[in-house]
């Protein structure tokens, strides 16, 4: 009897629970249309400029773009000339980046992990804006450097020498390395994370030598180190600040660039960027393919109950200085060198003029945050990042809701390896697909304009940003029980009051992360700017490279700088403004 009552009363309607009920009546409606909506919506965003920009290639008159329904004369055309040399050169460049972000990832992995290394925590920080610096910034900053009447120069320093090392493909490799060195770092890391000693004690006791011992930790290491490679050959693959920027200015086409230029020239020549396009999917296709033949039959498994948590080498004084030189060369020249490039070509009265205390000024900072065709690119970009990053992060919360259910069925699961495939899409791919299939003619007899409008640009900022969003969200959203909601609806919560209540409160922190993530890069987001500004609407990062290739150096570095400072200054205000006025329960509240 006891029992029946209890159930009775988790089971009840409470008398005041109307809006909760009315709430639960209409989501049991639209329950049907979540999954048609949300495929619908992704179809928009990304299926069809993707897919029907990539079909170009290969039936140029399915959208009258030629004549031919079924011909791979797009190719043979990519397949020669300055287009043949970008593809080539991406492929090299590619693979030596690769190479040098893994050596410099692991070993800042292994002092991180495996040693006292002193100061990790700065450490940390540096590895994270590494990460989300875009790779134009450095190329810049390098550039203000070595350019024939640059920094060096205006210090009396000859840097013929060193320009003619940094506009060239070792100079485009590094710079495309130090930005690919954090996804090397992570992906080793987290795989030293899981790994004991007792591997190497073995072989020493065996009378293996350190750097023996180190190989077998390294071989055990296989996965990360492939996982590794893959994420930053498809990275810098697709790349396009350095492709625009400093592989340009060098004569050193690449890729992402030859795509850029066969829609911007004229006359356009759509197939051909198509083809281009397949290019970067099948490379970084191609980079996954390579990882698996390289794992498959293959266990590395060392992983059990028994296994012990590596306690950090101690360094001696002398190692210590020896690591903490390396570290702090190698961040000084991946982050500092371009800082310091940026910083004092912004401080400089007149670019070309030697360098004297009369020639400093902050003028191009006044001029910067006063003048229109300055000031105006920040005021946009800022807007449209704002809201950008505020629908990402609700729409990829509920997606990441949908997806971490224990039960998914088959939309959800093909939902899953469409965002995952989206992560890895170019995004020169993708904006050239807006560009394309948003400006058919079929769109202008049904009286759709789209091209040429700031919302179609938002829709592409959106279409980029919400896959990583959202899986960056599922892992804390899977945390959660369900029961959680269902305790506060028992006792009278409505729907949404109850995930105010529950969700919200332990998700807080990674839905301020997730923000701030997806507003920094929509901020300082080049290839989609690039191509789908419209003509006098130019977003940050157009606006920056417009002044550089106008030889306004002095003004296009003082607007990164302050685009930096921008970026600092909001991650300050919202992650202070949480800690001071946030509930101190959800502050408490951490989601692993």
């Amino acid at each position: 009897m006891v029992q029946r009552q209890y159930r009775s009363v988790i089971t009840a309607k409470p008398a005041d629970a109307l809006p909760g009920g009315v709430g639960h009546f209409l989501m049991g409606l639209a329950a049907p249309l979540v999954w048609p909506t949300l495929w619908v919506s992704f179809g928009l965003l990304l299926l069809v400029p993707t897919v029907a920009f990539l079909l170009l290639a290969f039936s140029p008159a399915a959208f009258d773009q030629g004549n031919a329904w079924l011909t791979i004369d797009s190719f043979v055309e990519a397949l020669k000339g300055p287009t043949l040399r970008g593809l080539l050169n991406s492929l090299v460049v590619g693979v030596a980046t690769s190479a040098l972000a893994l050596a410099f990832g692991t070993a800042l992995a292994w002092f991180m992990q495996r040693t006292t290394l002193f100061g990790k925590g700065l450490w940390t920080i540096l590895i994270w804006a590494l990460m989300l610096s875009p790779s134009y910034l450095a190329a810049v900053g390098w550039e203000n450097l070595v350019e024939p009447s640059g920094v060096l120069s205006q210090f009396g320093i000859d840097a013929t020498g060193i320009h003619d090392i940094i506009f060239g493909p070792i100079g485009v490799t590094w710079v495309l390395a130090t930005r690919g060195v954090p996804f090397a770092y992570l992906a080793m890391a987290a795989g030293l994370l899981g790994i004991g000693r007792e591997l190497e004690d073995a072989a020493r006791v065996h009378g293996a030598a350190r750097w023996e011992s180190l190989r077998i930790t390294l071989t055990v290491l296989m996965p990360a180190m492939w996982s590794a490679v893959a994420i930053v050959f498809a990275e810098s693959i697709s790349d396009f600040g350095v492709a625009s920027t400093l592989a340009a200015n060098a004569h050193f086409p690449v890729a992402t660039y030859t795509l850029y230029m066969a829609i911007d020239s004229m006359p356009i020549q759509f197939p051909v960027a198509s083809a281009v396009g397949w290019f970067l999917v099948a490379s970084a296709g191609l980079a996954l393919f390579v990882q698996n033949r390289a794992l498959k039959g293959r266990s590395f498994a060392v992983l059990s109950g028994r296994t012990r948590p590596a306690a950090p080498q101690h360094l001696t004084a002398t190692e210590q200085a020896v690591a903490l030189f390396a570290v702090v060369v190698f961040f000084g020249a991946a982050l500092g060198v371009p800082i310091v490039g940026a910083i004092t070509a912004s401080l400089l009265k007149d670019f070309g003029a030697h360098f004297t205390i009369a020639n400093l000024t902050l003028d191009n900072y006044r001029r910067a945050l006063t003048s229109e065709d300055l000031i105006g690119p920040m005021v946009l970009s800022a807007r449209l990042a704002t809201i950008v990053a505020t629908l990402a992060v609700i729409l990829g919360a509920f997606i990441g809701q949908l997806l971490s259910r224990r039960q998914v069925g088959f939309w959800a699961r093909s939902l899953d390896l469409l965002l995952l495939g989206a992560v890895a899409l170019p995004s020169t791919v993708l904006a050239a697909g807006y560009i394309f299939a948003y400006n058919l003619p079929i769109l202008g007899t049904l009286g759709i304009t789209l091209y040429g409008t700031l919302f179609l640009m938002g829709m592409a900022y959106l279409a980029a940003a919400l896959p990583g969003t959202s899986r960056l969200l599922i892992g804390p959203l899977a945390q959660m029980q369900r029961s959680l909601v269902d305790a506060a609806r028992v006792h009278g919560a409505s729907e949404g009051y109850a995930v105010l209540t529950t969700v919200v409160p332990l998700m807080a922190r990674s839905l301020i992360w997730a923000w701030l993530l997806t507003f920094s890069g929509t901020f300082l987001e080049l290839p989609i700017s690039q191509i789908l500004f419209p003509p006098g609407q130019e977003p940050l990062a157009v606006g920056i490279i417009k002044h550089l290739q106008n030889y306004d150096f002095a003004g296009g570095s003082a607007m990164m700088i302050l685009a930096v400072l921008g970026i600092i200054v909001v991650v300050g205000i919202l992650l202070g403004g949480f800690r001071l006025f946030g509930p101190t329960g959800w502050q408490r509240m951490k989601t692993r």
